[in-house]
């Protein structure tokens, strides 16, 4: 399938982008927390520049924003803003990124290399693919969709309404973030400078997703502080502190474990457990979208460390739990224009909406509660954060046309006071 003139820039864009290796890294105490994000961002900011915006900056932090001035008669509509963050996933390696384009997209399996194959039965959404030019891993690294198509997408409907004055719009600003991945994307991000009165990122994936709900989240680290005493002679002496942490682990409903959760349901995570007779580390995401069931998750929690820490005086069992960001959904829905207009964009460039909650977060959800509204649009990414990450270059090139003729509605809109 040829791709067509237009779409070549999108294409080009995003490859280049993916070839940066950006990860994130939870351990580092910097921000961003690793300085390879910062040469997307000056990549990024000077690329802007160079498409004629003139008041490119990049902060201290690494943030980069700009502004694209308004359409003649539409400077009064409201100011929109479009966000994306540049760092991958430390889940899975990032550098060395090799992307495959699979045009016409027969519907099959994909082999990504000789060992590894990305089968249907697997990802069955691929069987809706058929026809889509896909690019995908060669299932040694993470692909980058998350969130470069995003940043892509973006950077080409910069340079679409600079050097197409028929795309009629409202004015726009333009916000590049880093350390989304780890939870930190915005804890510098200054929103009344930033000067939009409303904002999406541009950050979902399978084509059509509109999100404004999303988890309520926590994090959970427990420090387990056993006895080690010489296996023989250990009775009445040893404290474990590995069998601590599986018996304070047994104790949580198995069924709000994610592998047994979808949709609505939160969860309890155990992403680390690691240590020794001596000391025990457990790590844990709290997951809920109802906050009265996210907060009885975190009051669970603490109850059964207090409970192994009662059965077990000799033990010091320490629990750190902390907020993480919270559903926008609370802040979203008292404009409901923001998801209206969404839903129109996209139904005219021959997109079908999908409304579903966030099982995660963005920088949205966070930026929500900071006073900017941002609900999450797709990119046309799958399966981010691991070796079958692929994107939809197809999808990719319906979120540029969505997010033109978004711009084109808000540039028709009057500015209101927030009621």
């Amino acid at each position: 399938m040829a791709i067509e003139a237009k779409s070549m820039s999108l294409l080009e864009r995003f490859l280049r982008y993916v070839a940066v290796d950006t990860q994130s890294n939870e351990g580092s105490t910097d921000f961003p927390s690793t300085a390879k994000q910062l040469n997307l961002l000056n990549m990024l900011a000077e690329e802007l520049r160079d498409l004629g915006l003139q008041d490119v900056k990049m902060d201290q932090y690494g943030y980069v924003t700009a502004g694209v001035p308004a359409s003649p008669g539409m400077e009064n509509a409201p100011v929109i803003g479009l966000i994306a963050h540049v760092d991958t996933s430390p889940d899975m390696i990032g550098c060395e990124v090799k992307p495959q384009i699979i045009e016409n997209y027969d519907g099959q399996d994909i082999a990504l290399n000789p060992q590894l194959t990305m089968r249907v039965a697997d990802f069955p959404e691929l069987a809706t693919l058929q026809g889509h030019t896909l690019i995908t891993t060669d299932g040694t690294t993470l692909l980058g969709a998350d969130d470069k198509a995003g940043v892509a997408e973006i950077m080409t409907v910069v340079e679409l309404l600079q050097t197409q004055p028929e795309l009629k719009h409202g004015p726009l600003r333009i916000g590049f973030t880093p350390d989304e991945e780890i939870g930190r994307g915005v804890d510098h991000f200054d929103v009344p400078a930033f000067g939009a009165d409303f904002a999406y990122t541009i950050d979902g994936g399978y084509e059509g997703e509109i999100e404004y709900e999303n988890f309520n989240a926590a994090s959970a680290k427990i420090d387990i502080r056993g006895r080690n005493v010489h296996p023989g002679y250990a009775k009445g002496k040893m404290i474990n502190a590995l069998q601590l942490a599986i018996d304070l682990h047994s104790q949580l409903p198995e069924k709000m474990r994610p592998e047994c959760t979808e949709g609505y349901e939160g969860f309890y995570h155990l992403h680390a457990l690691s240590g020794s007779v001596e000391q025990a580390q457990m790590s844990y995401i709290l997951r809920d979208h109802d906050r009265s069931a996210f907060e009885e998750k975190k009051a669970l929690l603490t109850q059964l460390v207090e409970k192994i820490s009662a059965l077990h005086s000799g033990a010091s069992i320490k629990l750190e739990l902390e907020d993480q960001y919270y559903n926008m959904r609370e802040k979203v829905e008292p404009y409901p224009q923001l998801i209206d207009k969404a839903l129109e964009a996209m139904k005219h460039c021959g997109v079908s909406p999908r409304l579903k909650p966030i099982r995660g977060g963005t920088d949205g959800a966070r930026l929500s509660f900071m006073g900017l509204p941002c609900p999450n649009l797709f990119t046309g990414g799958m399966n981010f954060h691991g070796r079958y990450e692929y994107v939809s270059f197809t999808s990719m090139q319906r979120a540029v046309d969505t997010l033109l003729h978004l711009l084109a509605l808000w540039g028709q809109a009057e500015k209101e006071g927030r009621q």
